[in-house]
């Protein structure tokens, strides 16, 4: 298994360096942590844009309205952060290079690895974080 971008300065490099984070798997329900996460990095400043397809159009959560896909948001995303089961993961990568012009980053959180899919991401220039969480990583490296 490759070890994509775990070294404490690439994180902090994308952690600093990104504005705009698109979270796919978005619960708007408060106990599940992808809405616990997306909360904390709204929190921190960033622009969370929530997508899931049950939600989306229904609901806003801070600011934005949710998205069923990532090919309905308009406008830059510097990185997604997905909290899917690794076997869902491709398909959100291929929409990821697909549908998001300028975005640098693919984050699989805690539990998520999908080589091929990570494999498929860094071919396409994307820097790839698999199976660690931003809310953890902020704090430990101090940002």
């Amino acid at each position: 298994m490759a070890d994509y971008l775990s070294d404490d300065a690439t994180l902090r490099r994308i952690l600093t360096n990104t504005k705009v984070i698109a979270l796919v798997g978005w619960s708007p329900k408060p106990d599940r942590p992808s809405h616990g996460v997306a909360a904390y990095l709204a929190g921190r400043g960033y622009r969370v844009i929530p997508v899931n397809p049950g939600q989306a159009g229904q609901v806003t959560a801070w600011g934005e309205t949710v998205r069923a896909s990532l090919s309905e948001i308009e406008g830059p995303v510097d990185m997604v952060d997905i909290f899917r089961a690794s076997d869902a993961v491709g398909p959100v990568v291929d929409e990821a290079i697909q549908h998001l012009k300028g975005q640098r980053a693919i984050w699989m959180q805690l539990g998520v690895v999908n080589e091929a899919a990570a494999t498929a991401a860094h071919s396409a220039g994307l820097e790839v974080v698999m199976n660690r969480c931003p809310a953890i990583e902020l704090p430990r490296l101090g940002l």
